[in-house]
Protein backbone atom coordinates (compact mmCIF):
# COMPACT_ATOMS: atom_id res chain seq x y z
CA UNK A 1 0.00 0.00 0.00
CA UNK A 2 1.31 3.45 -1.01
CA UNK A 3 4.73 2.02 -2.00
CA UNK A 4 5.12 4.55 -4.83
CA UNK A 5 4.53 7.44 -2.43
CA UNK A 6 7.30 6.27 -0.13
CA UNK A 7 9.60 5.71 -3.10
CA UNK A 8 9.00 9.19 -4.54
CA UNK A 9 9.90 10.84 -1.25
CA UNK A 10 13.50 9.66 -1.67
CA UNK A 11 14.34 12.58 -3.97
CA UNK A 12 13.09 15.11 -1.39
CA UNK A 13 15.16 13.51 1.37
CA UNK A 14 18.27 13.35 -0.81
CA UNK A 15 17.96 16.99 -1.89
CA UNK A 16 17.56 18.14 1.70
CA UNK A 17 20.49 15.96 2.83
CA UNK A 18 22.69 17.42 0.10
CA UNK A 19 21.97 21.00 1.15
CA UNK A 20 22.57 20.24 4.78
CA UNK A 21 25.82 18.45 3.88
CA UNK A 22 27.05 21.66 2.23
CA UNK A 23 26.35 23.63 5.39
CA UNK A 24 27.96 20.93 7.53
CA UNK A 25 31.08 21.10 5.37
CA UNK A 26 31.33 24.82 6.09
CA UNK A 27 30.80 24.14 9.79
CA UNK A 28 33.61 21.60 9.86
CA UNK A 29 36.01 23.98 8.10
CA UNK A 30 35.35 26.73 10.62
CA UNK A 31 35.32 24.36 13.58
CA UNK A 32 38.61 22.83 12.41
CA UNK A 33 40.34 26.17 12.72
CA UNK A 34 39.04 26.69 16.26
CA UNK A 35 41.62 26.15 19.01
CA UNK A 36 39.55 27.80 21.70
CA UNK A 37 36.60 30.13 22.07
CA UNK A 38 38.82 33.16 21.61
CA UNK A 39 40.20 31.99 18.28
CA UNK A 40 36.66 31.08 17.22
CA UNK A 41 35.55 34.62 17.92
CA UNK A 42 38.46 35.87 15.80
CA UNK A 43 37.32 33.58 13.00
CA UNK A 44 33.81 35.00 13.21
CA UNK A 45 35.23 38.51 13.21
CA UNK A 46 37.40 37.86 10.17
CA UNK A 47 34.50 36.24 8.32
CA UNK A 48 32.31 39.22 9.18
CA UNK A 49 34.90 41.62 7.74
CA UNK A 50 34.73 39.74 4.45
CA UNK A 51 30.97 40.22 4.22
CA UNK A 52 29.46 42.73 1.77
CA UNK A 53 28.34 45.94 3.40
CA UNK A 54 24.64 45.00 3.28
CA UNK A 55 25.23 41.75 5.16
CA UNK A 56 27.44 43.51 7.74
CA UNK A 57 24.64 45.94 8.44
CA UNK A 58 22.20 43.05 8.82
CA UNK A 59 24.59 41.36 11.25
CA UNK A 60 25.03 44.59 13.21
CA UNK A 61 21.27 45.17 13.46
CA UNK A 62 20.71 41.58 14.56
CA UNK A 63 23.44 41.65 17.19
CA UNK A 64 22.48 45.02 18.68
CA UNK A 65 18.68 44.55 18.83
CA UNK A 66 17.28 43.77 22.31
CA UNK A 67 16.67 40.14 23.26
CA UNK A 68 18.35 38.98 20.06
CA UNK A 69 15.50 40.23 17.88
CA UNK A 70 16.10 42.30 14.77
CA UNK A 71 14.63 45.79 14.61
CA UNK A 72 11.70 46.63 12.36
CA UNK A 73 8.72 44.48 11.40
CA UNK A 74 8.60 40.76 12.04
CA UNK A 75 9.69 38.56 9.13
CA UNK A 76 6.85 37.63 6.81
CA UNK A 77 5.66 34.03 6.58
CA UNK A 78 7.85 32.15 4.09
CA UNK A 79 6.40 31.78 0.63
CA UNK A 80 7.08 29.04 -1.92
CA UNK A 81 9.76 31.14 -3.58
CA UNK A 82 12.27 33.46 -1.86
CA UNK A 83 11.35 37.10 -1.89
CA UNK A 84 13.38 39.46 -4.05
CA UNK A 85 15.18 42.18 -2.19
CA UNK A 86 14.72 45.79 -3.06
CA UNK A 87 17.51 48.25 -3.76
CA UNK A 88 20.67 46.21 -4.28
CA UNK A 89 18.54 43.27 -5.50
CA UNK A 90 20.13 40.82 -3.03
CA UNK A 91 17.97 38.36 -1.05
CA UNK A 92 17.37 39.22 2.57
CA UNK A 93 18.27 36.65 5.23
CA UNK A 94 16.27 36.04 8.40
CA UNK A 95 19.47 35.12 10.20
CA UNK A 96 22.54 37.30 10.71
CA UNK A 97 26.01 36.07 9.86
CA UNK A 98 26.98 36.15 13.53
CA UNK A 99 24.02 34.00 14.53
CA UNK A 100 24.76 31.42 11.86
CA UNK A 101 28.49 31.33 12.52
CA UNK A 102 28.09 30.96 16.27
CA UNK A 103 25.56 28.19 15.76
CA UNK A 104 28.04 26.39 13.49
CA UNK A 105 31.06 26.77 15.78
CA UNK A 106 29.73 26.59 19.32
CA UNK A 107 26.59 24.51 19.01
CA UNK A 108 27.63 22.31 16.06
CA UNK A 109 24.29 23.09 14.38
CA UNK A 110 23.24 24.36 10.99
CA UNK A 111 20.31 26.73 10.49
CA UNK A 112 18.06 26.03 7.48
CA UNK A 113 17.22 29.09 5.39
CA UNK A 114 14.83 29.66 2.50
CA UNK A 115 17.61 29.53 -0.07
CA UNK A 116 18.67 26.11 1.27
CA UNK A 117 15.18 24.72 0.65
CA UNK A 118 14.56 25.71 -2.97
CA UNK A 119 15.78 22.42 -4.45
CA UNK A 120 14.34 20.16 -1.71
CA UNK A 121 10.93 21.86 -1.98
CA UNK A 122 10.92 21.46 -5.75
CA UNK A 123 11.79 17.76 -5.30
CA UNK A 124 8.98 17.41 -2.76
CA UNK A 125 6.40 19.07 -5.01
CA UNK A 126 7.38 16.80 -7.92
CA UNK A 127 7.21 13.73 -5.66
CA UNK A 128 3.72 14.67 -4.50
CA UNK A 129 2.41 15.36 -8.00
CA UNK A 130 3.91 12.11 -9.33
CA UNK A 131 2.01 10.38 -6.51
CA UNK A 132 -1.29 11.78 -7.88
CA UNK A 133 -1.58 14.54 -5.30
CA UNK A 134 -3.59 17.37 -6.89
CA UNK A 135 -1.54 20.49 -7.66
CA UNK A 136 -3.20 22.88 -5.15
CA UNK A 137 -2.85 20.22 -2.46
CA UNK A 138 0.83 19.66 -3.30
CA UNK A 139 1.43 23.41 -3.11
CA UNK A 140 -0.26 23.60 0.29
CA UNK A 141 1.85 20.73 1.64
CA UNK A 142 5.04 22.34 0.32
CA UNK A 143 4.13 25.63 2.02
CA UNK A 144 3.54 23.84 5.31
CA UNK A 145 6.79 21.88 5.13
CA UNK A 146 8.82 24.92 4.14
CA UNK A 147 7.32 27.03 6.90
CA UNK A 148 8.26 24.33 9.40
CA UNK A 149 11.84 23.87 8.15
CA UNK A 150 12.92 27.51 7.70
CA UNK A 151 14.85 28.51 10.79
CA UNK A 152 15.07 24.98 12.13
CA UNK A 153 18.44 24.02 13.64
CA UNK A 154 19.95 20.64 12.84
CA UNK A 155 22.73 19.05 14.85
CA UNK A 156 25.67 18.00 12.71
CA UNK A 157 25.46 14.23 12.33
CA UNK A 158 21.74 14.01 13.10
CA UNK A 159 19.49 12.04 10.74
CA UNK A 160 18.40 14.34 7.93
CA UNK A 161 15.85 11.83 6.65
CA UNK A 162 14.12 11.87 10.04
CA UNK A 163 14.00 15.68 9.97
CA UNK A 164 12.42 15.64 6.50
CA UNK A 165 9.89 12.94 7.40
CA UNK A 166 8.90 14.61 10.65
CA UNK A 167 8.16 17.89 8.87
CA UNK A 168 6.22 16.20 6.06
CA UNK A 169 4.29 14.06 8.50
CA UNK A 170 3.25 17.14 10.46
CA UNK A 171 2.11 18.89 7.25
CA UNK A 172 0.04 15.88 6.13
CA UNK A 173 -1.61 15.47 9.53
CA UNK A 174 -2.51 19.18 9.56
CA UNK A 175 -4.00 19.02 6.05
CA UNK A 176 -5.94 15.79 6.59
CA UNK A 177 -7.33 16.95 9.93
CA UNK A 178 -8.86 20.19 8.65
CA UNK A 179 -12.21 18.70 7.64
CA UNK A 180 -12.16 15.59 9.81
CA UNK A 181 -15.52 14.22 10.95
CA UNK A 182 -15.95 11.52 13.57
CA UNK A 183 -18.54 9.28 11.89
CA UNK A 184 -19.32 7.35 15.08
CA UNK A 185 -20.00 10.49 17.11
CA UNK A 186 -22.14 11.90 14.30
CA UNK A 187 -24.35 8.80 14.14
CA UNK A 188 -24.59 8.60 17.93
CA UNK A 189 -25.85 12.17 18.26
CA UNK A 190 -28.23 12.20 15.27
CA UNK A 191 -32.00 11.72 15.54
CA UNK A 192 -33.07 8.27 14.31
CA UNK A 193 -33.52 7.02 11.72
CA UNK A 194 -30.36 8.45 10.22
CA UNK A 195 -30.67 8.67 6.42
CA UNK A 196 -27.42 8.04 4.51
CA UNK A 197 -27.36 8.30 0.72
CA UNK A 198 -24.51 6.91 -1.39
CA UNK A 199 -23.57 8.39 -4.78
CA UNK A 200 -20.79 7.93 -7.31
CA UNK A 201 -19.91 6.64 -10.76
CA UNK A 202 -20.44 3.08 -12.01
CA UNK A 203 -18.07 0.30 -11.02
CA UNK A 204 -16.33 1.93 -8.05
CA UNK A 205 -17.67 -0.41 -5.36
CA UNK A 206 -20.55 1.73 -4.15
CA UNK A 207 -23.01 -1.10 -3.42
CA UNK A 208 -20.34 -3.22 -1.73
CA UNK A 209 -19.32 -0.20 0.36
CA UNK A 210 -22.93 0.15 1.52
CA UNK A 211 -22.84 -3.45 2.73
CA UNK A 212 -19.52 -2.84 4.51
CA UNK A 213 -20.88 0.27 6.25
CA UNK A 214 -23.98 -1.74 7.24
CA UNK A 215 -21.76 -4.39 8.84
CA UNK A 216 -19.72 -1.68 10.56
CA UNK A 217 -22.87 -0.16 12.06
CA UNK A 218 -24.33 -3.53 13.05
CA UNK A 219 -21.15 -4.23 15.00
CA UNK A 220 -21.99 -1.13 17.04
CA UNK A 221 -25.48 -2.49 17.75
CA UNK A 222 -27.36 -0.25 15.32
CA UNK A 223 -30.31 -1.64 13.35
CA UNK A 224 -30.04 -1.03 9.61
CA UNK A 225 -32.38 -0.98 6.60
CA UNK A 226 -31.14 -1.04 3.01
CA UNK A 227 -32.88 0.90 0.23
CA UNK A 228 -32.41 -0.35 -3.35
CA UNK A 229 -32.46 3.11 -4.91
CA UNK A 230 -30.47 2.07 -7.98
CA UNK A 231 -33.43 1.24 -10.20
CA UNK A 232 -31.50 2.13 -13.37
CA UNK A 233 -28.75 -0.55 -13.65
CA UNK A 234 -29.77 -4.10 -14.52
CA UNK A 235 -29.00 -6.40 -11.61
CA UNK A 236 -28.40 -3.60 -9.09
CA UNK A 237 -31.42 -4.50 -6.96
CA UNK A 238 -30.44 -8.17 -6.95
CA UNK A 239 -26.87 -7.28 -5.96
CA UNK A 240 -28.06 -5.33 -2.93
CA UNK A 241 -30.45 -8.16 -2.04
CA UNK A 242 -27.55 -10.61 -1.99
CA UNK A 243 -25.76 -8.39 0.52
CA UNK A 244 -28.95 -7.95 2.52
CA UNK A 245 -29.45 -11.71 2.76
CA UNK A 246 -25.82 -12.23 3.78
CA UNK A 247 -26.15 -9.68 6.56
CA UNK A 248 -29.73 -10.53 7.54
CA UNK A 249 -31.05 -7.07 6.67
CA UNK A 250 -34.35 -5.84 5.26
CA UNK A 251 -34.03 -4.52 1.70
CA UNK A 252 -36.76 -2.12 0.56
CA UNK A 253 -37.13 -2.27 -3.23
CA UNK A 254 -39.38 -1.42 -6.17
CA UNK A 255 -39.27 -2.77 -9.70
CA UNK A 256 -36.44 -1.90 -12.11
CA UNK A 257 -37.03 1.48 -13.73
CA UNK A 258 -39.07 2.77 -10.80
CA UNK A 259 -38.68 6.10 -9.04
CA UNK A 260 -35.59 5.87 -6.77
CA UNK A 261 -36.84 8.72 -4.56
CA UNK A 262 -40.01 6.72 -3.86
CA UNK A 263 -37.94 3.65 -2.92
CA UNK A 264 -35.84 5.61 -0.45
CA UNK A 265 -38.91 7.38 0.96
CA UNK A 266 -40.55 3.97 1.59
CA UNK A 267 -37.38 2.69 3.27
CA UNK A 268 -37.38 5.65 5.64
CA UNK A 269 -41.05 5.09 6.46
CA UNK A 270 -40.34 1.40 7.11
CA UNK A 271 -37.48 2.36 9.44
CA UNK A 272 -39.72 4.72 11.38
CA UNK A 273 -42.49 2.14 11.69
CA UNK A 274 -40.11 -0.60 12.86
CA UNK A 275 -37.83 1.56 15.06
CA UNK A 276 -34.76 1.04 12.90
CA UNK A 277 -31.77 3.27 13.51
CA UNK A 278 -30.26 3.81 10.07
CA UNK A 279 -31.28 3.72 6.39
CA UNK A 280 -28.50 3.13 3.86
CA UNK A 281 -29.68 4.04 0.36
CA UNK A 282 -28.06 2.95 -2.89
CA UNK A 283 -28.39 5.11 -6.01
CA UNK A 284 -27.57 4.63 -9.68
CA UNK A 285 -23.98 5.23 -10.70
CA UNK A 286 -23.74 8.38 -12.77
CA UNK A 287 -21.32 10.86 -14.28
CA UNK A 288 -21.70 14.58 -13.73
CA UNK A 289 -22.05 14.93 -17.53
CA UNK A 290 -25.27 12.88 -17.56
CA UNK A 291 -27.79 15.69 -17.17
CA UNK A 292 -30.85 13.46 -16.71
CA UNK A 293 -29.27 11.35 -13.98
CA UNK A 294 -27.88 14.40 -12.19
CA UNK A 295 -31.33 16.01 -12.27
CA UNK A 296 -32.69 12.77 -10.82
CA UNK A 297 -30.00 12.90 -8.11
CA UNK A 298 -31.04 16.40 -7.12
CA UNK A 299 -34.68 15.25 -6.94
CA UNK A 300 -33.74 12.33 -4.68
CA UNK A 301 -31.88 14.67 -2.34
CA UNK A 302 -34.73 17.16 -2.33
CA UNK A 303 -37.36 14.51 -1.54
CA UNK A 304 -35.47 12.33 0.95
CA UNK A 305 -33.41 15.06 2.68
CA UNK A 306 -30.52 12.73 3.65
CA UNK A 307 -28.52 13.39 6.80
CA UNK A 308 -25.34 12.33 5.01
CA UNK A 309 -24.62 12.26 1.29
CA UNK A 310 -21.54 10.10 0.76
CA UNK A 311 -19.50 10.04 -2.46
CA UNK A 312 -17.81 6.71 -3.29
CA UNK A 313 -14.86 6.27 -5.65
CA UNK A 314 -11.72 4.19 -6.11
CA UNK A 315 -8.45 5.29 -4.54
CA UNK A 316 -6.60 3.85 -7.55
CA UNK A 317 -8.39 6.33 -9.82
CA UNK A 318 -6.03 9.01 -8.49
CA UNK A 319 -6.71 12.51 -9.79
CA UNK A 320 -9.75 11.25 -11.73
CA UNK A 321 -11.39 10.38 -8.41
CA UNK A 322 -10.45 13.79 -7.02
CA UNK A 323 -11.95 15.57 -10.04
CA UNK A 324 -15.15 13.50 -9.92
CA UNK A 325 -15.54 14.24 -6.21
CA UNK A 326 -15.15 17.95 -6.92
CA UNK A 327 -17.76 17.90 -9.69
CA UNK A 328 -20.25 15.85 -7.68
CA UNK A 329 -19.78 18.23 -4.76
CA UNK A 330 -20.58 21.15 -7.04
CA UNK A 331 -23.72 19.47 -8.44
CA UNK A 332 -25.09 17.87 -5.28
CA UNK A 333 -23.06 18.95 -2.25
CA UNK A 334 -21.61 15.85 -0.57
CA UNK A 335 -20.96 15.45 3.15
CA UNK A 336 -18.04 13.04 2.91
CA UNK A 337 -16.32 10.36 0.87
CA UNK A 338 -15.42 6.69 0.92
CA UNK A 339 -12.36 5.53 -1.02
CA UNK A 340 -12.44 1.92 -2.13
CA UNK A 341 -9.52 -0.33 -3.18
CA UNK A 342 -7.11 1.59 -0.98
CA UNK A 343 -5.16 -1.62 -0.49
CA UNK A 344 -4.30 -1.59 -4.20
CA UNK A 345 -3.31 2.09 -4.27
CA UNK A 346 0.45 2.51 -4.67
CA UNK A 347 0.42 6.31 -4.91
CA UNK A 348 -1.87 7.61 -2.17
CA UNK A 349 -2.61 10.92 -3.90
CA UNK A 350 -6.40 10.68 -3.96
CA UNK A 351 -6.54 9.81 -0.27
CA UNK A 352 -4.58 13.00 0.47
CA UNK A 353 -6.38 15.25 -2.02
CA UNK A 354 -10.13 14.58 -1.90
CA UNK A 355 -10.85 16.08 1.51
CA UNK A 356 -8.83 19.21 0.68
CA UNK A 357 -10.39 19.72 -2.77
CA UNK A 358 -14.01 19.16 -1.70
CA UNK A 359 -13.70 20.65 1.76
CA UNK A 360 -15.51 17.52 3.02
CA UNK A 361 -14.02 14.65 5.05
CA UNK A 362 -13.00 11.17 3.97
CA UNK A 363 -15.07 8.89 6.21
CA UNK A 364 -13.90 5.37 5.37
CA UNK A 365 -11.23 3.55 3.39
CA UNK A 366 -11.94 0.19 1.76
CA UNK A 367 -8.95 -2.13 2.19
CA UNK A 368 -10.20 -5.47 0.85
CA UNK A 369 -13.06 -7.55 -0.50
CA UNK A 370 -14.80 -8.80 2.64
CA UNK A 371 -17.28 -6.96 4.88
CA UNK A 372 -14.80 -6.25 7.70
CA UNK A 373 -12.34 -4.68 5.21
CA UNK A 374 -13.45 -1.13 5.95
CA UNK A 375 -11.36 1.27 8.02
CA UNK A 376 -12.79 4.36 9.66
CA UNK A 377 -10.66 7.22 8.38
CA UNK A 378 -8.16 8.65 10.83
CA UNK A 379 -5.41 11.03 9.62
CA UNK A 380 -2.73 9.30 11.71
CA UNK A 381 -3.66 5.86 10.32
CA UNK A 382 -3.25 7.06 6.75
CA UNK A 383 -0.06 9.04 7.33
CA UNK A 384 1.58 6.12 9.15
CA UNK A 385 1.11 4.01 6.02
CA UNK A 386 2.03 6.75 3.57
CA UNK A 387 5.31 7.25 5.44
CA UNK A 388 5.94 3.53 5.86
CA UNK A 389 5.70 3.73 9.65
CA UNK A 390 3.09 0.97 9.93
CA UNK A 391 2.30 -2.22 8.05
CA UNK A 392 -0.21 -1.79 5.23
Amino acid sequence: MFSRFKEKLTGFKEALSSKIAEKVSLAEKIAGKKDNDKSADKEIESQAKALPAADKNAAHVKSTAPNGASSGASPAKPSLFPEKATGDNKPKSRFSFLEKAKSLIFEQEVILEEKDLEEPMWALEMALMESDVALPVAEEIVREVKSDLVGKKKKIGADTGALAEQSLRSALITLLSKNHLDFDEYIKGKEKPVKILFVGVNGTGKTTSIAKVARYLMNQNYSVVLAAGDTFRAGAIEQLEVHGNSLGLKVVKHKTGGDPAAVIFDAVEYAKAHNKDIVLADTAGRLHTNINLMDQMRKIVRVTKPDLLIFVDEAIAGNDAVERARLFNESVPIDGSILTKTDADAKGGSAISIAYITGKPVLFLGIGQTYPDLVKFEPEWLVDRLMGEAEA
